[in-house]
Parts: structure tokens; C-alpha cells; sequence
């Protein structure tokens, strides 16, 4: 009999098993969501000269230390400076991002001024220069703006085109085929069979590893038999990691390890003593992808993916690691059995508005309506005592 091993040995596993994919250089509009697989860094100062803060008139600060009235030589706009330089009583109008002329290290806002004709009036008395952005302010040339592992969120993409980097260098995104299995499954909206129920996994764990960083690929639901199983499988060996969903417990028409074993499938670890997802399972084909075998059930499918599938799709982009968070019960918990349990559950703020998390009442592991309405999973070790409200307890969010 399989051995039955801990959620953390089974992520160990995972992490030692899959090494990262490499890496690939991509434009930035191709680059949201992406791992970077090598830091960036600065090519120009930002700003890439003294800007002007504030519309106004740019002046020498010492002619805005008493008020008086200041020769116009000019306009610099944003993409449009001016040429020449300020001397002592000139002043040139300026408008916010555009480049300070030579001379002026001041800009007077034009709330505080009174023009006429050729000439400014100036109303207050700065005590200091003011209203100027000094070139690389905001960062200089060789400074890091992303470091390896990161992934791009769209402000990173804007801070790095302010850079004026065009091109990253991002992990290569592992191609992760699903493969449903089972005779009674058809898709949404085809009709249903005495016998027919919809399948609906594949429908959650497609966008989940596409928001992992991955790129799913569709492998079709696989009748109950082995040549059908045999033949979707030949057709994946180009992918970088299979997850095989249902099929593969005890029963007389699961055939799905069977039909991978038949395919030079090495299992690496065959069961996991978790609640939901026992019969989950990891290997990898002989000179072929890595599999990861899911169960057939939506919230033990769904659970496991959130697990193990991240983790080994972080693998292989480069990272990995926890990201559990904590949160306090908003509501007591029995004590847990003899299997680790990840309790489907929703989050609320408390009455101090601390973060609060609260288990369903049911947990079974074939019921989607309350998958759906979860966005946290509460973990409860194994033999894990009972837990009253307001104790802190380790979430995974989704």
C-alpha cells in the first residue's frame, strides 16, 4: 500500500522535483503578470532633468526673495523647453514636467503672481526654493526597479518603462495541460443524460493557473478507457506538467494511474493524508512532463490545486515558498482528525476591524455553492485541539 504522507512532505517533494524553466525576453506589453526571471535596472535618471513642480514662472530664487517684478523671456512646456537662460530680474513661464531652464532654480506658482504684459509681479516672499523636481529624484540611472521573482503588477510595468527598459527578461510560463476523465461528464449548457452530471473543474482550474502564471491547455474529458486516457496523455508529452482530475481512486472503472503507469509514469508520492484530497498524487512521465493527479470531487480538486498545483507552478517559475496568512477566528472550531483539513471559509472584519475568518457549517467536498462563496481556506493541523473564537489561525486566500 501507497505510503500516506504530510501536505508539507508532499510540497517538499514537489519543490525538489521541479527545477525552473528558464527564462525569455519579452516587450513590456507582453509582460503583465510575469515573473521576472532577472532584475532590472535604471537606464536613465527619472526625471531626466530638473522639472518644474507646479505651473508658474521659473526664476533665480534669489529675485523671488523680495517681491518685485520680473522680466518674461519665455515659456518652457513639457516637450518644448526653453533655449536660453534666466539672468537676475528674468523669469520664464513654466508649466508642470517641463524642463527648468538654465539659471532658475525656482518656480514661482502663478497663483502667487500678477502678469502684465512682458513683466511678473511677485506677491509673497519664499523662504526657500521651491516647487522644483531635481533630476533622478525618483530614481537614478542603475537603480534596481525589479528584482528576480517579482511578478509585474501594472504599477511595476509603469515604473520600469519610466526606466526606459522596453524589454525584460521573464520566466518562461509552464504549459500545464487539464484532463478531465469520466463517461457521466458534458459541458455546460449540451443537455444532460438520466445519467449525466456537467463538469465543472475544469472550468475553475483553467484561470486558476493562468492567474498562477502559467498557460492552461485544454486536454479534453477522457472516456472511462484506458486507450481514450492512453492516447490524450501521447498527445501532452510536449507539455510541462499534466493534471489528471478524477479517475483515479479504488473503483472498478478508474483507470487513470493505470493508463499513466502504462505511459512510463514514475510516481514520486501516491497519497496525501489531507481533507479534502486524499488521492492526490505526483510523478512524472519518463522523459516527459510532470503529473499531478487531482481528485474528482470540485472542492477536493480546487483545494489540492490551490496546494500543490501553485506550488509546483511556482517551481517553475523560479519561486515558491509559503504564503499562508493569519487571521483570528470569527467563530469556534471542533478539534481536528487525524488528517490535515483546509476549511473552506470567508473572511470579515470584526467589530475593531481586525481581520476575522469563519469556516462553513458544511464542508462537503462536492458542494460548489459553498467553493464559490469561500475566498480563504482556514488550516487546521492534524489533531489539532479545538479553537475558540478571536484564536489566531494560518489561511491560504483565493
Amino acid at each position: 500500500m501507497a505510503a500516506l504522507i504530510s501536505v508539507d512532505e508532499a510540497r517538499a517533494l514537489i519543490s525538489r522535483a521541479i527545477a525552473p524553466l528558464g527564462a525569455e525576453e519579452i516587450s513590456l506589453e507582453m509582460a503583465a503578470g510575469r515573473v521576472l526571471a532577472r532584475g532590472v535596472v535604471a537606464a536613465i535618471d527619472q526625471p531626466p532633468f530638473d522639472a518644474a513642480a507646479m505651473d508658474g514662472y521659473a526664476v533665480r530664487f534669489k529675485d523671488a526673495a523680495a517681491p518685485g517684478a520680473l522680466r518674461v523671456i519665455g515659456v518652457s512646456a513639457a516637450g518644448a523647453r526653453f533655449s536660453g537662460a534666466v539672468a537676475p530680474g528674468g523669469a520664464v513661464r513654466i508649466f508642470t514636467g517641463a524642463p527648468m531652464p538654465e539659471g532658475a532654480n525656482h518656480v514661482i506658482i502663478q497663483e502667487e503672481t500678477q502678469r502684465e504684459g512682458d513683466f511678473v509681479t511677485i506677491s509673497t516672499s519664499p523662504s526657500r526654493a521651491a516647487n522644483v523636481r531635481p533630476a533622478g529624484v525618483d530614481f537614478r540611472r542603475g537603480d534596481t526597479l525589479g528584482r528576480a521573482g517579482e511578478r509585474l503588477s501594472p504599477r511595476a510595468l509603469a515604473l520600469i518603462a519610466a526606466g526606459d527598459v522596453a524589454h525584460v527578461a521573464a520566466a518562461r510560463r509552464p504549459r500545464v495541460g487539464v484532463l478531465a476523465n469520466g463517461d457521466e461528464l458534458r459541458p455546460p449548457g449540451r443537455g444532460l443524460g438520466p445519467d449525466d452530471i456537467v463538469s465543472s473543474i475544469p472550468y475553475g482550474l483553467r484561470p486558476m493557473i493562468e492567474a498562477w502564471g502559467g498557460e492552461a491547455v485544454d486536454l479534453g474529458t477522457a472516456r472511462d478507457d484506458p486507450d481514450d486516457i492512453s492516447s490524450r496523455i501521447g498527445t501532452a508529452r510536449d507539455l510541462d506538467i499534466i493534471v489528471p482530475v478524477g479517475g483515479a481512486s479504488v473503483g472498478d472503472r478508474d483507470y487513470m494511474r493505470a493508463a499513466f503507469h502504462a505511459r512510463g509514469f514514475t510516481p514520486i508520492f501516491e497519497k496525501v493524508a489531507i481533507k479534502p484530497g486524499k488521492p492526490t498524487w505526483f510523478g512524472r512521465l519518463e522523459g516527459g512532463p510532470f503529473v499531478l493527479g487531482l481528485p474528482g470531487n470540485p472542492a477536493s480538486a480546487l483545494v489540492t490545486a490551490r496546494i500543490f498545483l501553485k506550488t509546483a507552478i511556482d517551481c517553475c517559475l523560479g519561486g515558491g515558498g509559503e504564503d499562508h496568512v493569519g487571521l483570528r477566528l470569527g467563530a469556534p472550531l471542533a478539534a481536528n482528525g487525524p488528517r490535515e483539513t483546509y476549511l473552506r471559509a470567508k473572511r470579515r472584519a470584526g467589530a475593531g476591524g481586525e481581520g476575522l475568518v469563519e469556516a462553513f457549517a458544511d464542508q462537503d467536498s462536492s458542494l460548489l455553492g459553498i467553493l464559490a462563496a469561500s475566498d480563504a481556506l482556514i488550516r487546521r493541523r492534524a489533531g489539532a485541539p479545538a479553537a475558540a473564537a478571536g484564536e489566531p489561525v494560518r489561511c491560504l486566500l483565493w
